[in-house]
């Protein structure tokens, strides 16, 4: 934040007025959460099957002559784009939007409890004299509780959605029963550890990211979309490719009872520990690393999404209330 304050008649765009309700916050969060992950949903759909795709069988000879099998991951040799076109010719059109209805359902409300959140802690944590300095570490901790609040209302339905990325042809609450009834209800929060052990970095470093690169773009604090829209991206894709090791073991432990799934191994990896071992032992340690490419292509744009969309309602509802 900058250490000027504002002009007198200046409308503060970066947090709501203190008399603001909380459901400014909520409703601001909502909107950004839809926003972001439905625009983007395609991608990540793509991102997760490249993530947990199908193991091949390759016979190899032995010295004595006979054959043995040995499994090796199966690697998609096209780009993003001629990936998706042969997805969509071959399952339809809406194949990629799969799961997106489980996404809308918790993203609205996970999006308003994060953002919320994220406000209460960073008003409880910095004095109102001191919101224009630059505060890295409170910002950082109060990312770090809103991803922890969010994400326990989230994670159930990450599951489902990547579920259904992964069995198109089924519906939300048909693999919602089936987890429940199959695995029991701790299978919606096999992964919840991981994704905070991804999160809460992730989301740190992208509020830390996203207001330094706004304090140094915009010192003036006025509402400027195009700057959000450019802070977002940039905070995502530095957040997206350091923490897309742990995204390929979350998604492991989602999808570990998916029917697409046959390899022993990564059907019994329920904890983090058989998860990791899992893909070293399938991939190699350059498993880690699958899907970094579209994650990347996803989350890049649905942070700027999720910022500029945020920004927006807050700077509507503020000038609203005024």
């Amino acid at each position: 934040m900058s250490d000027s304050p504002l002009h007198d008649g200046d409308v503060d765009y970066e947090s709501l007025p203190p008399n603001s309700p909380l459901y400014h916050q909520l409703l601001a969060g909502a909107f950004a959460g839809i926003m972001e992950h439905s625009v983007m949903f395609p991608i990540d759909a793509l991102k997760t099957r490249i993530q947990s795709a199908a193991t091949v069988v390759v016979a190899t000879a032995t010295a004595t002559g006979g054959g043995v099998s040995a499994t090796m991951p199966s690697q998609p040799r096209t780009g993003l784009l001629s990936q998706i076109a042969k997805i969509s010719s071959a399952e339809g059109s809406f194949a990629l939007w799969k799961g997106v209805q489980s996404v809308i359902l918790g993203a609205g409300p996970a999006h308003a409890v994060y953002f919320g959140t994220y406000e209460i802690c960073k008003k409880k944590l910095i004095k109102e004299e001191d919101r224009f300095t630059y505060q890295p570490l409170k910002t950082a901790l109060s990312g770090a509780a809103a991803t922890t609040a969010s994400d326990a209302l989230m994670n159930p339905f990450d599951t489902i959605k990547q579920r259904m990325q992964l069995n198109p042809k089924v519906k939300v609450w048909q693999i919602a029963h089936r987890i429940y009834k199959t695995e029991g209800l701790s299978a919606f929060y096999y992964s919840y550890p991981t994704t905070l052990a991804m999160n809460i970095p992730f989301t740190a470093l992208n509020f830390v990211v996203y207001e330094s690169s706004t304090n140094f773009f915009n010192p003036s604090h006025s509402y400027n979309p195009l700057i959000h829209c450019i802070c977002g991206g940039l905070s995502g894709t530095l957040c997206a490719a350091i923490t897309t090791p742990l995204d390929c073991i979350k998604t492991v432990l989602q999808v570990r009872g998916s029917d697409s799934v046959t390899l022993p191994v990564l059907k019994q990896a329920d904890t983090f520990k058989k998860a990791t071992t899992a893909l070293v032992q399938v991939y190699g340690w350059r498993g880690f690393w699958r899907g970094l490419k579209p994650r990347i292509v996803a989350t890049m744009p649905a942070t700027a999404i999720s910022w500029t969309a945020y920004e927006c309602a807050k700077h509507f509802l503020t000038t609203a209330s005024l």
